[in-house]
């Protein structure tokens, strides 16, 4: 995922990592056999550590596309009605 903003990417692998670890609490729980609630409470987590990494990625490929929409394009192959549709497929 190329970006002009290292601080943004940094913090959307932190954010995946941490879905990563989440779905490892998960596995563990099915695992061992804990009750539904808890499998379906850290499942809701990693779902949702998932859905804002994604609202950061796509967030900060509209950021870069906004400053620079020419190189965007030319890096990414990314246009305004690609990056609405990603957007979309997220909401």
């Amino acid at each position: 995922m190329p970006t002009t903003d290292p601080e943004a990417q940094k913090r959307i692998v932190n954010r995946l990592r941490r879905a990563r670890g989440q779905l490892d609490a998960v596995i563990a729980a099915v695992e061992a056999e804990r009750p539904c609630r808890d499998v379906v409470t850290q499942l809701s987590a990693v779902s949702s550590a998932l859905d804002r990494a994604g609202f950061a990625i796509v967030s900060t490929a509209m950021k870069d596309c906004i400053a620079d929409p020419d190189a965007t394009r030319d890096e990414q192959g990314l246009t305004t009605e690609e990056l609405e549709k990603l957007f979309l497929m997220l909401a």
